[in-house]
């Protein structure tokens, strides 16, 4: 039997979609930048930490600015061609944003910002899928940086313990994980409780440009102290 038409449920209140808005927002930020700061940059990232990525952001607020997104709406900002190009030569910038990039506007020295980039680091705890730095093993026997309570939480995890006389025990040695392979949710847990930090949150400039200027520091895996010496 057919629904009847009557029976429809009708949503008086208007929402307003607001992807092309903030496409636009972002664009008119990106050309306002281009005026503003006398470099731009394109940057790499890896193991991103969306926290110490806001300190970063807040040291650097007075000097400069960060730009993360969608790499399409950042090309479109800028130009992707000669003939769209916001500024002479900025559509070269375009072209280097692909995958995990983001562009840095700044007044700074060049010489401060390759030595900023070149030093930063940021060490935290490895995500799930993570691949593992190091092997970590746990030698059977009293695990004393854990208490009784732990008990429970630690065998679901896969480790073999056992309560001894109200200490967490190791009923024989426990592979946490393997350097190379990718860590499972449970070893992530266990190197936390641990305080094994495998992370290393790092930023890696690609390119520059300045009032005409371009260089490339990094391409196809190259750094720029390969292409100075090349």
């Amino acid at each position: 039997m057919p629904k009847s038409k009557r029976n429809r449920t009708v949503t008086l209140s208007k929402t307003k979609k607001k992807g092309k808005d903030q496409r636009e927002a972002v664009v008119n930020l990106i050309r306002n930048a281009i005026e503003d700061y006398s470099s731009i940059y394109v940057f790499s990232f890896e193991n991103m930490r969306n926290t110490k990525f806001k300190e970063l952001r807040e040291q650097l607020k007075t000097s400069s600015r960060f730009f993360l997104g969608s790499n399409k709406v950042m090309q479109v900002s800028l130009g992707r061609t000669a003939a769209d190009e916001i500024r002479p030569g900025v559509h070269k910038v375009s072209k280097f944003l692909h995958g995990n990039t983001g562009l840095f506007f700044t007044n700074l020295p060049t010489e401060e910002v390759l030595r900023m980039f070149e030093t930063y680091e940021e060490h935290d705890f490895a995500r799930t899928g993570s691949i593992a730095t190091e092997k970590v093993e746990l030698e059977e026997g009293p695990l004393t940086q854990f208490s009784h309570e732990m008990e429970p939480f630690l065998r679901q995890q896969g480790m073999p313990v056992r309560l001894n006389k109200g200490v967490v025990e190791l009923v024989s040695d426990y592979v946490v994980c393997e350097e190379g392979k990718p860590i499972s949710p449970e070893a992530s847990r266990i190197l936390r409780l641990l305080g094994v930090k495998m992370a290393t949150f790092r930023l890696h400039l690609i390119c520059r440009w300045a009032s005409e200027d371009f260089e490339v520091y990094r391409e196809l895996g190259l750094d720029h102290s390969d292409i100075e010496s090349s």
